[in-house]
């Protein structure tokens, strides 16, 4: 049986719902930032879009065999007239599962042009154990 990462909501519903009230202009932090998952023989791969964002700007943590990725940057306040705005830098926090069979001690991260990428090591697959039987002689 094959185990995957999953995404965990890592939104409370109270957030949730105020989204949903009063918009929040096509962006929710349970999606944001977006990210891609994909493994090899070695290693799951998450990557993360971070345009804007430095590496001193992102966090990395595991907990209880959830993977968190967040930030706490929110945009300084200026004094500028936007004609048009679309870039924003919004608090953040994702949230995965990690399948059995992660080595946790060995997970390692690297942020390069705006893209942040975990690598998660996978454990040897453990082979089953061939024990010999010896007969005892009559």
């Amino acid at each position: 049986m094959k185990n995957y990462l999953m995404t965990r909501n890592a939104d409370s519903d109270f957030d949730t719902l105020f989204d949903t009230m009063f918009g929040n202009w096509g962006i929710r932090n349970s999606t944001y930032p977006s990210v891609n998952v994909y493994e090899d023989a070695k290693a799951f791969y998450v990557e993360a879009e971070l345009p804007g964002y430095t590496s001193d700007e992102v966090s990395i943590d595991v907990e209880k065999h959830v993977l968190h990725i967040s930030s706490e940057k929110v945009e300084k306040k200026e004094e500028k007239k936007y004609v048009i705005r679309e870039r924003s830098y919004i608090k953040f926090n994702r949230a995965f599962s990690l399948p059995e069979g992660i080595n946790e001690d060995a997970i390692e991260a690297e942020f390069k042009d705006g893209i942040l990428t975990v690598t998660l090591p996978k454990l040897p697959v453990e082979q089953p154990k061939k024990i010999s039987v010896k007969i005892a002689a009559k």
